[in-house]
C-alpha cells in the first residue's frame, strides 16, 4: 500500500494534473474499497443522496405543475388582466363600458400582451323539469380565444358567433348538466330576475369540464348580444376587457403599465375605467398557491441537511479509515489543505453519483406520471384529477448546483480532523 502510495505521489510530482483530484478520482475507483469498514456507510449516504435528489425533484414538479395548472384554470375563465367600469360594484351586475376605445382591439401589438377581448355578464337561474340551479351568463364575441374551453371540452363543439345574428347555443360545464340532467342539443331555460322576470331559452352546444369547481359550477359561455339585450345596452355597450399576457410573472407590471395609460382618462359616456388583474379579482386562491412555496422550501432544506449530514458522517469514517495515507502524505510535505481537497473531492464524487441516480429516478417517475397519470386527487378539493407534473431543466439544475454546494461547504468544516492527524504517530502505529 505504502509502495503505490509513493509511486502515485512521485508520479503527480512529474505531472500537471490536478494532484488531489487525481487522488481522488483513484480513491473513487479504488477496487478494494469493498473490503473496507466504511464501504456500507457510504453507500447509505450516497443512497440517502439519491433518494433526497429523487423527493427535490418529484417536490418541486409537483408542486411548479399544480401551481401552473391552477393558473392556467383561473386565467382561462377571467384572463390575466380585466379592464371594467371604475365602480365599487362587486356582483354580476355591473355597469357597461363603451366598446370604443383606443386600445382596442390594437392593444395585442403591445410587448407581453398575446390577446384582448369583450365580454359581458349576467346572473340568471336556469331551470328544468325537476331542477334549478343559480347560473352565470358569461357573453363573449367573435374575438373570444376558445383555446382554454377546446382543451377541456368533453362533449359536443363549441360556438359560432357573428356579428350579424345571435345565436341561442352555448357552452356549459359537466357540472351543470350533470346536476340539470343535461346533454347536447338539448334546451335550457334560464330565467333573469328584473321587473318583470325575463327569461332566455337556450340550446347546449357543447360542455366543458375544468375540474376547477368552483367555476364549473357557475359559467355559461353564451352569445354577448344576449347581455346587451338583457341589460338594455347597445351593440357597443359591454361589461368590459379581458387582456391576455405572454409572462404570468410580468402581471403586476403590465398592469401598471395599463393603469398608468388608460384608466385616468374619463371616456365620453362619463365612465372611468379600472384595471383589475386575476390576482387581486380572486386574492385567496393566489395566496394559497404561493403558501405551497413554503411547503417547498422546508422539503428542500431539510432534505438537503440530511444529506449532507450523512456525508459528513461518511466522511469522518473514511478519513479514520485512511489516517495511515494521510500520515503518509504528510511525511512527503503534503500540507494539510492539499490532503483536505483529496478527500473533499473524493466526497464531492459520492455525492456526485447520489445525485445522478437521484436525477434518473426522479425525472423517471415525472415522466411516468407524466403520460400515464397513475397518481389521482379529489379534483373537489385539489381542483385537479390527476398529481399535475411540470418538468423544467432550470429548476433540475438548480437543484444539483445547490445540493452540490451545501454539502461540498458541510464537508469543509469535518474535514479540518486532517489537520489533527500526527504523521508521526500514523506511521509509528502502522
Amino acid at each position: 500500500m505504502h509502495k503505490k502510495i509513493i509511486l502515485i505521489h512521485l508520479q503527480l510530482n512529474l505531472s500537471k494534473l490536478n494532484i488531489e483530484l487525481f487522488i481522488a478520482q483513484r480513491l473513487f475507483k479504488d477496487k478494494d474499497a469493498k473490503k473496507k469498514i466504511s464501504r456500507p456507510i457510504v453507500s447509505i449516504a450516497v443512497v440517502g443522496v439519491a433518494l433526497g435528489m429523487t423527493v427535490m425533484i418529484l417536490s418541486v414538479a409537483i408542486v411548479t405543475g399544480f401551481k401552473s395548472e391552477i393558473r392556467q384554470k383561473m386565467i382561462g375563465f377571467g384572463s390575466h388582466i380585466q379592464i371594467l367600469n371604475h365602480d365599487t360594484n362587486t356582483s354580476y351586475e355591473t355597469l357597461p363600458v363603451d366598446k370604443d376605445q383606443n386600445f382596442y382591439p390594437g392593444l395585442d401589438s403591445l410587448s407581453g400582451i398575446k390577446h384582448i377581448q369583450i365580454f359581458g355578464i349576467k346572473a340568471g337561474i336556469l331551470k328544468t323539469k325537476e331542477d334549478i340551479q343559480g347560473a352565470v351568463l358569461k357573453g363573449i364575441g367573435n374575438d373570444f380565444n376558445w383555446s382554454f374551453f377546446k382543451k377541456n371540452l368533453i362533449k359536443g363543439e363549441i360556438i359560432e358567433i357573428n356579428d350579424s345574428a345571435r345565436t341561442d347555443d352555448v357552452v356549459i360545464s359537466n357540472y351543470l348538466a350533470k346536476l340539470l340532467k343535461l346533454d347536447t342539443s338539448d334546451y335550457v331555460a334560464m330565467y333573469f330576475v328584473e321587473d318583470p322576470p325575463r327569461m332566455r331559452r337556450f340550446k347546449i352546444s357543447g360542455i366543458y369540464d375544468t375540474g376547477l369547481e368552483e367555476f364549473d359550477q357557475k359559467f355559461i359561455l353564451a352569445d354577448i348580444k344576449h347581455i346587451q339585450k338583457l341589460n338594455n345596452w347597445s351593440e357597443n355597450q359591454i361589461s368590459g376587457f379581458e387582456v391576455i399576457i405572454d409572462d404570468f410573472s410580468r402581471i403586476n407590471k403590465i398592469a401598471a403599465l395599463l393603469k398608468e395609460n388608460y384608466t385616468y382618462n374619463i371616456t365620453e359616456d362619463g365612465s372611468k375605467l379600472r384595471v383589475l388583474p386575476i390576482t387581486q379579482k380572486h386574492p385567496q386562491i393566489f395566496d394559497w398557491l404561493n403558501l405551497t412555496n413554503v411547503n417547498v422550501y422546508v422539503i428542500l432544506i431539510l432534505i438537503i441537511l440530511v444529506a449532507g449530514i450523512n456525508m459528513v458522517s461518511g466522511l469522518l469514517i473514511i478519513i479514520l479509515e485512511r489516517t495511515s495515507m494521510i500520515g503518509l502524505f504528510k511525511s512527503f510535505g503534503s500540507r494539510n489543505w492539499n490532503i483536505r481537497r483529496i478527500f473533499l473531492y473524493f466526497t464531492s464524487l459520492l455525492v456526485g453519483k447520489g445525485l445522478i441516480w437521484g436525477n434518473i429516478i426522479g425525472i423517471l417517475l415525472c415522466l411516468i406520471q407524466y403520460q400515464f397519470g397513475i397518481f389521482k386527487l379529489d379534483a373537489s378539493t385539489y381542483y385537479l384529477d390527476v398529481v399535475p407534473i411540470n418538468l423544467n431543466i432550470l429548476h433540475i439544475i438548480l437543484l444539483n448546483a445547490g445540493t452540490l454546494l451545501v454539502t461540498y461547504l458541510m464537508l469543509l468544516l469535518p474535514s479540518y480532523i486532517i489537520t489533527k492527524i500526527s504523521p508521526i504517530k500514523t506511521i509509528r502505529f502502522n
